[in-house]
C-alpha cells in the first residue's frame, strides 16, 4: 500500500530493553519518556462509567427484527462517543487465540531476533516506533510493530515474521475476519447516514488494512510515562483486540479521560479522522491514548481500515447538500496520510486544521 512510503519515524531505543534496566533499579527512567504533567490528567474508572460506553450486538445488526434499532445505536455511538464495544462479532475463537498466542510470541524474542524486521528509512513498516519527528520530542513507553495487510498483493514480505512459524498464517486469517467484519459495519453506518451501501462501499474496495501490534512493558514508574500519547486515528474505522488482561485504553469524553475496561471477547471499535470527516462530522473521532502499568506488560492489536488510496478525503455530496455546507476541506488520500504521519500525535489538531 502506498502509504507506507507516506512518512518516516527517527530511531528510538527499544523500550522492552529499556524496561528491563530500569524496572531491576532505582534510577530514575531517560527524562525524554517523563509525561508527568500529561499522566496527572483526571481519569475516571469505574463500573459506571464502563458500562456507559456503547455495546453494539453484531447478531442484532443483522437480524432484521431488530437491526433498525441497533443501526440507531450504532450511529448515536459513533457520533456520541466515537468508541463502542462490538460483542457477538462471529469472529472464530481459535483465529483471535492463535492470532494473540502468535503475537506475544513475537515480542518474546530476543531483540536481535526482532530487529530483523526493523523499519528503513523510507517505509513505514516493521518494528519500531512511528511519530518521532525531532531528537528532542517526548517519547512513548512502548514498541510497535506496523504491518500493511490487505491488499494481499500490497504486502511487503520482508517485513513479515518467520518466527513464530505459525505468525503468517495467523495474522492472514485473522486479517479477513477483521476485513469482513468492517465492511459489515461499514454497510451499516452507510444506512444510518442515509447513504447507498454499495455506493459507500465502494470507495473501500480492495479493503486496504494495515495493523499496529502495540507492546507496553511494564514501568516501576508508570506514574511518570505515558504508553501512546493521546491522538485520534487517521482511518476510517479501527478495531482493537486487547491481546491480554491488562487494561491501559484511555478515551476523552466531555474534557476529561475515561478509562475503558475491555468486555471479554468483545473488540473495541473506534471511528476515525476520515469517517469523521466522510460524515462531514455526523460521527467523531475522538482523542485516546493508552498507559501502562507498573508491574505487568501489556499488548493489543489495532487493525486500521482505509478508502482506497486513489480516493479523495471529502465530506460526502449528499450530506453536504442536507447539511447545507462542507465542514472540511478536500484533499487526496495519499497527501492525507502524509500529513498525518510527518507530525507527532497531538490530540486532534490535524482533524481541525481541515476544519473550514
Amino acid at each position: 500500500m502506498a502509504h507506507a512510503e507516506a512518512g518516516w519515524s527517527i530511531p528510538v531505543p527499544n523500550v522492552q530493553a529499556l524496561a528491563q534496566t530500569y524496572n531491576g533499579s532505582d534510577e530514575q527512567i531517560p527524562e525524554r519518556y517523563i509525561r508527568v504533567e500529561e499522566v496527572a490528567e483526571e481519569v475516571i474508572s469505574g463500573h459506571d462509567i464502563s458500562s456507559a460506553i456503547p455495546i453494539i450486538d453484531l447478531n442484532k445488526l443483522i437480524d432484521p427484527q431488530s437491526s433498525k434499532e441497533e443501526c440507531a445505536k450504532l450511529g448515536s455511538a459513533c457520533s456520541q462517543w466515537g468508541f463502542f464495544q462490538l460483542i457477538n462479532h462471529g469472529v472464530p475463537d481459535e483465529v483471535i487465540h492463535s492470532f494473540r498466542n502468535d503475537m506475544a510470541e513475537f515480542f518474546k524474542q530476543p531483540l536481535e531476533a526482532k530487529e530483523m524486521y526493523s523499519q528503513i528509512p523510507s517505509s513505514l513498516e516493521g518494528y519500531g516506533q512511528h511519530f518521532v519527528v525531532s531528537e528532542n520530542q517526548k517519547l512513548d513507553w512502548a514498541d510497535m510493530f506496523y504491518l500493511i495487510l490487505r491488499p494481499v498483493d500490497s504486502r511487503d514480505t520482508r517485513f513479515w515474521p518467520s518466527q513464530p512459524p505459525s505468525f503468517k498464517n495467523s495474522i492472514d486469517r485473522y486479517s479477513s475476519e477483521a476485513a469482513k467484519l468492517v465492511s459489515c459495519l461499514l454497510k451499516f453506518l452507510a444506512m444510518d447516514m442515509g447513504i447507498e451501501p454499495e455506493h459507500f462501499l465502494e470507495m473501500f474496495r480492495g479493503q486496504p488494512q494495515s495493523m499496529r501490534m502495540n507492546y507496553y512493558p511494564p514501568c516501576r514508574q508508570a506514574g511518570k510515562v505515558v504508553g501512546l500519547s493521546a491522538h485520534t486515528d487517521a482511518n476510517s474505522l479501527t478495531l482493537l483486540l486487547q491481546t491480554n488482561d491488562v487494561q491501559g485504553l484511555q478515551i476523552r469524553k466531555d474534557g476529561k479521560w475515561v478509562a475503558v475496561n475491555s468486555l471479554d471477547g468483545a473488540f473495541i471499535v473506534n471511528a476515525g479522522d476520515i469517517l469523521e470527516i466522510l460524515s462531514n462530522g455526523r460521527y467523531k473521532s475522538v482523542e485516546h491514548r493508552a498507559v501502562v502499568h507498573p508491574t505487568k506488560e501489556r499488548m493489543s492489536a489495532a487493525v486500521f481500515h482505509m478508502p482506497c488510496q486513489d480516493s479523495t478525503v471529502a465530506p460526502l455530496p449528499e450530506l453536504v447538500e442536507n447539511d447545507g455546507r462542507a465542514q472540511y476541506s478536500s484533499t487526496s488520500f495519499m497527501d492525507f496520510m502524509r500529513q498525518y504521519f510527518a507530525a507527532k500525535l497531538d490530540g486532534r489538531s490535524y482533524l481541525e486544521s481541515l476544519k473550514r
